[in-house]
């Protein structure tokens, strides 16, 4: 997780609780899947985003919005938990809670969660060959890719892992090209 430490503080105490829960009630699964589908439903929707973290909405008004809008879809567990984020005033670190939620998942699956950045879309196959590379040097059963488009990169990608960065970047190759030539021309 890469944000506001504060919301992290607040968000990784619920996410370990509901992951508990689910494991203990085996519902892990619908929760899980409910909480990848809102993750991508919040990015793609920002005005009911905003919404739910505007504090001066009331309580009642979001627990209406998020009914008319979820309770048919989530699982019963999932909604009563983000009724129970409303109700403590913490639906505002909602993206924050399913971050760290399923990272939990994942780790306990052993998937990696692997971000790159590049200058442009790979094709499906390259994907496909990435992943399977990652795979054999992290020894992960699965691995998920969160991939950002960086034009400034001009070609190349950069992998970030919980503890590595490798910098297959053209930017970068140019950037060690242009210190090595800073060093030869000072002699």
């Amino acid at each position: 997780m890469s944000g506001n430490p504060l919301a992290e503080k607040v968000a990784v105490p619920y996410a370990r609780a509901l992951f508990d829960f689910s494991v203990e009630k085996n519902i892990m699964h619908q929760i899980t899947a409910d909480f990848q589908n809102l993750d991508i439903f919040f990015n793609e929707s920002k005005e009911l985003t905003t919404y739910l973290n505007n504090p001066i909405i009331n309580q009642n008004s979001k627990r209406e919005v998020l009914s008319k809008t979820l309770k048919s879809q989530i699982n019963i567990e999932t909604f009563k938990f983000l009724m129970v984020l409303v109700k403590r005033d913490r639906i505002n670190v909602l993206n924050t809670i399913i971050n760290a939620y399923l990272e939990l998942v994942y780790k306990a699956a052993s998937i990696k969660m692997i971000e790159i950045s590049t200058a442009s879309e790979f094709t499906n196959s390259q994907k496909e060959t990435l992943i399977q590379k990652l795979k054999e040097l992290t020894n992960a059963r699965e691995i998920r890719l969160i991939i950002t488009i960086d034009p400034s990169l001009i070609g190349g990608f950069l992998i970030q892992t919980e503890s590595k960065i490798i910098d297959f970047t053209v930017k970068n190759q140019l950037q060690q090209l242009a210190k090595h030539l800073d060093t030869v021309l000072e002699i």
